[in-house]
């Protein structure tokens, strides 16, 4: 009977973990990161413009076409397809408006020219591409 005494009766309780301070502590790692992390948000069309010495400041356009490298369109910095970018043209024709044409370098030159072609067809009174000056260094006087 010595055995009886020892014996102690147990009894198991089920519990439940509390996740809440889990959810919590996830949470807060969250925002931690959210805070740190470097958000870059640019504005605009990225675009690599080819480099010219002989460029000119060109003030003022009414109308700036855009391609990108990957050929897409833009207008005003608004996406059109070529039929939308034609009707468009077709008003600057009428009001005798010119044209600045973005194009990135790697942009398709028969793109280039399409859309030029375009302007000519359409006959608008200037077609004005668009580039970076050429830092030309420094030159020894004549």
């Amino acid at each position: 009977m010595k055995f009886s005494r020892l014996k102690r009766r147990t009894q198991i309780e089920k519990r439940q973990i509390d996740i809440a301070p889990l959810v919590s502590g996830v949470f807060l790692l969250f925002i931690f990161f959210i805070l740190t992390s470097n958000f870059v948000f640019q504005p605009g069309i990225q675009l690599n413009l080819p480099r010219a010495i002989t460029s000119e400041i060109v003030s003022s356009e009414n109308f700036v076409v855009t391609l990108t490298g990957r050929n897409l369109l833009f207008l005003n910095d608004k996406p059109v397809t070529v039929s939308e970018l034609m009707t468009h043209l077709k008003e600057a024709a009428v009001e005798n408006k010119s044209v600045l044409l973005r194009a990135d370098m790697s942009a398709s030159v028969g793109r280039v020219v399409e859309i030029w072609d375009l302007c000519r067809e359409l006959g608008i009174p200037q077609v004005n591409i668009a580039t970076n000056q050429k830092s030309t260094g420094a030159r020894a006087a004549p």
